[in-house]
């Protein structure tokens, strides 16, 4: 997105090629920008500029992306344009308000399908009017979309973020030459400030591993006898990596290896080994930090010993399932002992031993749901088939041939 809004060219390497990164390439392409990935791998973005964004002639398609779909709505939001946003059932399912209200504040006109859902269509402002917007929860692309508007906003837009949340979009504003600060209050508060009407510059970006994506194939190192696994070239930015602070916590055995910073993120190798995990209470503080990891965080709690308790996590409901009842749903059905919760799952673990398994789960059209059974059923006694593995190429269409040849 930023590099198609940078006057020159852009070269990215060791980008995810997800089909949620390649939908947000075919918008931009749409809208303008030259995107091309190389014969050696490396993807290169001819940008049109700030405040050049064209008239896409057909819907944008956004698969099943909520990230892509909400990072978009900010930048088309500031601009002379109308652009229609589509999704799969899933995405269409995702409320869309919580950008919405801010983005109509700086001037941006919708017209959603009922409950601010997709499809719906935006007509940009010309010029879009600064806020300060104090985020009401805990969403880092919230905060995101505010502040790619804010780009082609006459003026300074402020964000006021209470929890702190990951924080990729303000390292990358930063690196591409926006006019951003962020300063801290004496509360805590992070209070985040752009200068609009950027000039962004060209870069050369190397895209660090995901720790989302890392964190599968590490809970099933730790689950699993006998493992001893390393992921290279992980990034474990503050704001996303406590899943691995909260294993780490649980008895697991999870080292970072080599840390270093690469492209103004933090980056590290990390070594995982089958340990004997200990159920905890998970503070709620952390979920900023680890939001999409639970899943698999539950899977790892199914095999632990004694009791894993999980607080806070609302946000998991509107995800691209509900995840809490999903999870528990799934875990029930291979033979675990869960209880869901309003805001979470309690979950009695095995002590280590395996799983029955043995059954067919739902993954509801959910990628995080679907790896984090697969990891599941390397444990069982017996096989865990998932309904449909297709949704895991959203974010990690390798992750079959990885695990296949993790197993010895």
């Amino acid at each position: 997105m930023l590099s198609a809004l940078a006057i020159g060219e852009s070269v990215i390497d060791g980008l995810l090629e997800g089909e949620d990164v390649l939908a947000t390439a075919a918008a931009m392409r749409a809208m303008g920008a030259a995107v091309e990935r190389g014969a050696d791998g490396r993807w290169r973005v001819s940008g049109v500029g700030v405040g050049s964004l064209l008239q896409p002639r057909t819907a944008l398609d956004m698969g099943n992306s909520g990230t892509s779909t909400r990072l978009l709505m900010g930048l088309v939001a500031s601009h002379p344009i109308t652009a229609t946003f589509t999704g799969d059932a899933s995405l269409s399912k995702r409320p869309m308000n919580r950008v919405i209200e801010p983005l109509g504040l700086m001037g941006a006109d919708f017209t959603a399908s009922p409950g601010g859902r997709l499809p719906l269509m935006l007509r940009g402002a010309a010029p879009a009017v600064p806020i300060a917007y104090r985020l009401p929860v805990a969403s880092a692309q919230v905060k995101s979309a505010i502040l790619l508007a804010g780009l082609n906003t006459p003026g300074i837009t402020r964000v006021i973020e209470p929890v702190p949340t990951r924080d990729h979009s303000e390292r990358m504003l930063a690196g591409f030459g926006a006019e951003l600060t962020v300063d801290m209050d004496g509360d805590g508060v992070r209070h985040i400030a752009i200068r609009g009407e950027a000039d962004l510059r060209p870069q050369q970006i190397d895209v660090p591993g995901d720790p989302s994506s890392a964190a599968f194939p590490v809970v099933a190192a730790l689950i699993v006898p006998g493992s001893d696994v390393t992921i290279e070239n992980v990034g474990i930015n503050p704001t996303r990596a406590a899943l691995f602070d909260v294993l780490r916590a649980m008895g697991g055995d999870v080292t970072l290896l080599n840390p270093r910073t690469v492209g103004g993120e933090p980056v590290a190798d990390i070594r995982a080994r089958h340990s004997v995990l200990t159920g905890i209470a998970v503070p709620p503080d952390v979920v900023p930090s680890m939001v999409d990891e639970f899943p698999v965080l539950f899977v790892a709690a199914a095999f632990a010993q004694g009791r894993t308790v999980t607080t806070g996590l609302e946000e998991l409901r509107v995800k691209e399932s509900d995840r809490i009842a999903t999870m528990a749903e799934a875990l029930a059905a291979i033979g675990a002992r869960v209880e869901e919760r309003e805001d979470g799952l309690v979950i009695d673990g095995t002590g280590g031993d395996p799983l029955p398994g043995g059954t067919t789960v739902a993954s509801k059209l959910d990628h995080r749901i679907a790896m984090s059974l697969a990891v599941a059923g390397l444990a069982c006694r017996a096989p865990v088939t998932l309904d449909d593995a297709a949704p895991v190429a959203t974010s990690f269409p390798g992750f079959f041939d990885l695990i296949g040849g993790l197993q010895r």
